[in-house]
């Protein structure tokens, strides 16, 4: 037995074979001798024999074909799966396997398993990497995308086996660093936002906690979780900044509002420095804008409502006094007027604008500020007026030293030896240089005023008067009194010269057929006419005088009565004349007869 297990399979397969088998066939062969087997059943068993061990045989070849095809798929299916992940790999080869199998299927099978045991390592590795990767990809994508809602959870990640390559993974990790960049830069944009709703609520008096948990619950987390850092929710962040910044800006002109109400209120009212300081820091706003107020609690509501009630508790004050103030603005607009002789505005419409005053119904900045604009217009005209108001005055000085003039010319007692008469003769001659500039007075009054109206295009008006009628109209009288004067010269010549002529006829015939004479009382009595026609002619021009020339007390009521009633003017200097014309000829009619010795 032991010499049997030393020698080779085959040939002991064989040895066996020969010698168990012969020794059994001998042994049937003995038996079937003495048993007197048949010699056709002997070949029927030795058949049998055969076709049995046949089979035995067949089977044993075909368990072996079997394994031998077993171990040729799995050696091929070791070196599909070892190609396979190569290629998933990304790698041409492994080091230390060989290029070329050789020895048996068992041979080739030990070799190839060491080598593809380690791609499966590496295999399961690249996987865990790729795994890590993508997770961080999708779970920064739902960050970014707003899926997250605060869950923190591992998301479920299906990686493709079939290209675990490291481009691949460059590939996922170069997405991965571009979501990076991108989160950081959303979650910048996140905290700015953040920031400025912080900084505006406070300055807003708002809670900003409130304000960002309605954008978004994870954005005011206290836990430190994840922020959803969508588009919707920057886009929410974005439009709550700029609302709170536009209501920055709406409170802010409010208060600009107010803060110029209460500047105006107390600089009308002569407010004390101390109401004033109560409200310091909403004036200190006026020169301030949105961007550069940052300080807590500088634009809260309760500072509005504030400012607020105090303009209305000025307003109230104000129009207590506001009908004062308007009546001062009317004296101030009146004196303008006065003083430069110009229109008054219409008294029954002030009453109507006090009315109001006193119902409330009217605004009172801007009726103050309407004031104003009339006492500024009112100023601007004075001033357009002042050169031509300075020679109307000259002019109506120059017109009462004319009427002084003529009245002094009159005296007949002018040139006797009294007190005070040499100041009399020095006025005079400074009265008769001042007389004879009025023509040219007159005429550049006349050419400024009709510039003045031309420049306007409106009447320059003098006490409601227009000054250019009240021009012509004196260059109209002046012209009638010169006239005037010239006919009574006239006149006065040709009696004077009667008066030398009549003593040639005292001894020549009389063309009358009266015996009568004229006595001394005639005569005197006829010298008295003269006096007296003389006197009447002053006074007639004094008169005519008084009807033309504008002086500072009557000439300008004269002028304005001339402007409401020119024709009644106008007959009367017609009946003056007439009247100075008829004298004149009664008394030249008294010296036409002959003068008796």
């Amino acid at each position: 037995m032991m010499s049997s297990f030393q020698t080779p399979i085959g040939m002991r397969s064989s040895t066996m074979l020969e010698t168990s088998c012969g020794y059994l066939l001998q042994e049937l062969q003995m038996i079937w001798d003495e048993v007197g087997e048949d010699q056709f059943d002997r070949e029927k068993v030795l058949l049998e024999l055969e076709q049995e061990c046949l089979e035995v045989y067949r089977k044993k070849v075909d368990g072996a074909n079997v394994s031998r095809a077993r171990l040729h798929q799995e050696l091929a299916e070791a070196e599909a799966e070892f190609t396979h992940l190569l290629l998933s790999l990304g790698e041409r080869s492994l080091p230390g396997r060989p290029e070329k199998m050789t020895g048996t299927l068992k041979e080739q099978l030990d070799s190839i398993t060491p080598a593809l045991r380690e791609m499966r390592l590496r295999k399961e590795e690249r996987v865990k990497q790729f795994r890590s990767v993508q997770g961080q990809i999708l779970k920064i994508s739902a960050e970014i995308g707003g899926q997250s809602e605060c869950d923190d959870s591992s998301p479920v990640v299906i990686v493709n086996e079939n290209d675990l390559s490291l481009n691949k993974l460059e590939e996922y990790q170069n997405e991965l660093q571009r979501l990076h960049s991108e989160k950081n830069e959303r979650l910048q944009r996140a905290g700015k936002y953040i920031d400025t709703v912080h900084k505006l609520s406070a300055t807003l008096g708002m809670d900003a906690s409130t304000i960002i948990t309605k954008i978004h619950p994870s954005l005011d987390d206290p836990f430190g979780r994840s922020k959803n850092i969508s588009d919707s929710v920057l886009e929410k962040l974005k439009c709550t900044v700029e609302s709170l910044k536009e209501e920055k800006q709406q409170r802010l002109e409010k208060l600009h509002n107010l803060g110029k109400a209460l500047t105006n209120l107390w600089d009308l009212m002569d407010s004390p420095y101390g109401d004033r300081r109560l409200f310091s820091h909403v004036i200190r706003l006026l020169s301030v804008s949105s961007p550069e107020i940052s300080e807590p609690g500088s634009l809260t509501v309760y500072i509005i409502e504030q400012a607020e009630a105090e303009v209305r508790r000025l307003d109230q004050l104000k129009a207590s006094k506001m009908k004062e103030l308007f009546i001062k603005k009317q004296k101030d607009l009146e004196d303008v007027c006065n003083k430069s002789h110009m229109e008054i505005p219409s008294r029954s419409e002030m009453e109507k604008i006090i009315n109001l005053i006193n119902s409330g119904e009217i605004d009172h900045a801007n009726l103050l500020a309407s004031m104003d604009e009339q006492i500024l217009r009112a100023k601007e005209e004075a001033y357009s007026r002042k050169t031509i108001m300075e020679k109307v005055e000259k002019w109506m000085l120059a017109c009462d030293e004319e009427r002084w003039l003529e009245e002094y010319s009159m005296d007949q007692s002018r040139y006797s030896v009294s007190r005070g008469a040499h100041k009399n003769l020095r006025r005079a001659e400074r009265a008769r240089i001042a007389v004879n500039k009025i023509p040219a007075l007159v005429e550049l009054l006349l050419e400024k005023t009709k510039n003045w109206e031309a420049e306007r295009s409106k009447v320059f008006l003098y006490d409601e008067v227009p000054l250019l009628a009240m021009l012509e109209e004196y260059n109209a009288l002046r012209q009638e009194k010169e006239e005037e004067k010239r006919r009574l010269r006239q006149e006065k010549k040709k009696v004077q010269t009667q008066v030398i002529i009549q003593p040639d006829n005292f001894y020549g015939p009389r063309p009358s057929t009266s015996s009568r004479r004229l006595s001394n009382a005639s005569i005197n009595g006829g010298h008295s006419n003269a006096i007296a026609l003389n006197k009447r002619i002053s006074l007639g021009i004094q008169q005519l005088e008084s009807n033309s020339i504008n002086s500072s007390t009557q000439g300008i009521s004269i002028l304005k009565e001339g402007r409401k009633s020119p024709v009644q003017n106008i007959a009367l200097r017609h009946n003056l004349v007439s009247q100075v014309r008829d004298e004149t000829a009664s008394v030249v009619s008294t010296f036409s007869g002959p003068i008796s010795p």
